[in-house]
């Protein structure tokens, strides 16, 4: 049972992925086992295959949702306490900059994965990343930008967590993004694309 839930979600099946989570919990299957062997399983291996380039932005998509499809079921079942999150990343694009598809992959990623993510959305200013990272105690800011112009508002972001001896972590991507980069401004990690993200923020938190 738990394996067709897992090939529900590899083949990106949202409406079959929520009747299978269904039919394990009719039959009482553990709501652990579903999320960790079923749901989570696949994302990881589709995150995989999406690195190794064997799965395309399309073809992520459609198992993300069909990820949530299933964890939607599963969310009334667990207390905050009960599912143990690998940690918490603040996302969001930078100022400026209104591009969103690759920052979205990485959210949702990130939370297929089991961290807990705190999406911003776009045009995010330095303060905001800040404010939002104090408030939601997180561990790593994760920051994307498609415009070089764009691009100096991560070097503020990273200067700001400095100057005021701040715990976050900064994980930065997008395309005009490189490591060189990440070195000249003092980030912590460059994720090359969005399964490269997610492996090195899991990385940086040893998880």
């Amino acid at each position: 049972m738990i394996k067709e839930i897992y090939d529900a979600v590899m083949e990106g099946k949202v409406d079959e992925a929520a009747s299978r989570v269904q039919q394990a919990l009719d039959a009482e299957a553990e709501a652990t086992d579903i999320l960790n062997k079923g749901l989570i399983a696949a994302m990881d291996v589709v995150g995989e295959k999406f690195g190794e380039g064997e799965l395309f932005i399309p073809q992520v998509l459609w198992s993300a949702k069909a990820m949530q499809a299933g964890m939607d079921l599963l969310k009334p079942l667990f207390s905050s306490t009960d599912r143990a999150e690998k940690g918490t990343v603040v996302i969001g694009t930078a100022k400026g900059d209104i591009h969103d598809i690759g920052k979205n992959l990485v959210a949702i990623m990130l939370e297929g994965s089991g961290f807990k993510v705190a999406d911003l959305g776009v045009d995010v200013t330095p303060e905001r990343f800040i404010e939002k990272a104090m408030e939601v105690k997180a561990d790593i800011i994760a920051m994307s930008a498609l415009l070089t112009t764009t691009m100096p508002s991560m070097g503020e972001v990273v200067r700001l967590v400095k100057e005021r001896n701040l715990p976050f972590r900064v994980i930065i991507g997008g395309a005009p993004v490189d490591q060189a980069f990440c070195e000249e401004i003092g980030a912590d990690a460059y994720g090359m694309d969005a399964a490269d993200g997610l492996r090195k923020v899991k990385g940086m938190l040893g998880r």
